[in-house]
């Protein structure tokens, strides 16, 4: 089952997870919600549309920006709606 891992600290698992870009995006219900924190980063994709960020916050350590998803996608990526994916050093297992 996939999980994401930062700092020693499991912060997604799930079985559901939609793979797009090579992505793994996890179902909001899969998070570790202690460890976010909602940032005010925001990015835009050309097809997915406007992205929202989370910190993590583990052990008192921040990796900033470190967590994005769509909370109101466009049409093409409606199915990851909600669903966090990772970077800047988390450890996605698969």
């Amino acid at each position: 089952m996939p999980k994401a891992i930062w700092n020693g600290a499991v912060l997604a698992e799930s079985d559901r997870c939609e793979v797009v870009e090579r992505n793994y995006y996890f179902p909001p219900e899969s998070i570790t919600r202690q460890y976010f924190q909602e940032s005010d980063k925001h990015t835009t994709c050309s097809w997915k549309g406007e992205a929202s960020y989370y910190d993590i916050v583990v052990g008192g350590q921040v990796n900033k920006d470190a967590a994005w998803y769509y909370p109101t996608p466009k049409e093409a990526a409606k199915h990851i709606q909600g669903y966090v994916a990772f970077w800047k050093g988390v450890k996605v297992e698969p």
